[in-house]
């Protein structure tokens, strides 16, 4: 994968996560054709850019917290 095509994605994971559509990481795996521990680091980029990413055990979901 090389470095426009990762950034897109990203890009697409953090939409995603804004619009509350991101699910679980075997079905954003299977959406991006990549393993689930490579959806994991992607959300460990976004973190380190800045965005708080949580899950929710109950809903079995990742968000990004809001703030309020």
């Amino acid at each position: 994968m090389d470095y426009r095509s990762y950034e897109r994605r990203l890009d697409y994971i953090l939409e995603l996560l804004q619009k509350g559509r991101f699910g679980t990481l075997v079905r954003a795996a299977k959406r991006f054709g990549v393993s689930t521990r490579t959806v994991k680091r992607m959300l460990v980029h976004l973190r380190e850019r800045g965005h708080d990413i949580q899950y929710d055990r109950k809903q079995k979901n990742y968000f990004i917290k809001k703030d309020e």
